[in-house]
């Protein structure tokens, strides 16, 4: 990355986070002991743990509300997407077992309304823009024949006008969806990458990556970070690590 790159000199966000909340930590694992586990190592480290499909459906409730009676915040990544009211009934659910963000899929306004409608207290609704793992050649063959980030800004704005407290989008988009919808809703980044690994060629999944510090200028509140910190050799001092790349990146910002 250049020092031309638009993602590093737009606005990141105002927003007050503490810094133990600003980095999530993905439990992409397929068992529930495992979950645990990782929670104890790095509870003192982190505030904000997802739990996705996998492992939600390993252990169910249960697995949350180990995280949630430890004091720390989920992100519960189902991606809902069916008809308004199947999504209604099923957020409103959520609201029973303290989870703070909520993921629907982005491409129907009248089924992201009626989860930000379900969504009550704390829990937050978020709307998966375009995911992580799609590139231009995938969009192509789906049918669309503009940009990711065209694709991105439009189910954002349907997300917003739906009422949803903000959206998950990959780090190559937030600092356009900043210059286009401002600062009064959340933006949740995964494909956070190590510097060493950006652009890299390999096995990741995941297309649109970049820095922790980059997300975080272009306007990223959150940041969801996953086999950078599980597959580090110390774990612990890797999330460490990504917070202080986070702390400067936001004092960047305030400056």
């Amino acid at each position: 990355m250049n020092n031309d790159d638009p993602i590093l000199h737009v606005p990141g966000s105002r927003r007050e986070i503490p810094p133990e909340r600003r980095l999530i930590f993905a439990l992409d694992v397929p068992e529930p002991a495992q979950a645990r586990a990782w929670v104890e190592r790095l509870e003192d480290r982190l505030g904000f743990f997802k739990v996705g499909l996998e492992l939600f459906t390993a252990g169910w409730w249960p697995v949350v509300e180990d995280i949630t009676s430890r004091g720390r915040e989920v992100m519960l990544d189902l991606k809902f997407h069916d008809i308004p009211e199947t999504v209604y009934r099923a957020v409103r659910r959520l609201r029973e077992h303290g989870v703070s963000l909520a993921t629907v899929h982005g491409q129907d306004r009248a089924m992201l309304q009626a989860a930000a409608e379900a969504a009550k207290g704390d829990l937050r609704v978020l709307a998966v823009t375009v995911l992580t793992s799609i590139g231009e050649e995938e969009l192509r063959a789906a049918g669309w024949a503009g940009t990711a980030e065209e694709l991105v800004l439009k189910r954002a704005g349907l997300a917003l006008e739906a009422g949803c407290a903000g959206v998950v989008a990959s780090p190559r988009e937030v600092w356009v969806l900043r210059r286009q919808w401002g600062e009064d809703f959340l933006i949740v980044t995964p494909g956070i990458r190590p510097a060493v690994a950006v652009g890299a060629a390999g096995s990741d999944d995941q297309q649109r990556t970049a820095t922790a510090a980059a997300a975080i200028a272009a306007g990223a509140d959150h940041l969801v970070v996953g086999r950078p910190i599980r597959d580090a050799a110390d774990p612990p001092a890797a999330a460490a690590a990504l917070q202080k790349e986070i702390a400067a990146a936001v004092e960047g910002v305030r400056s």
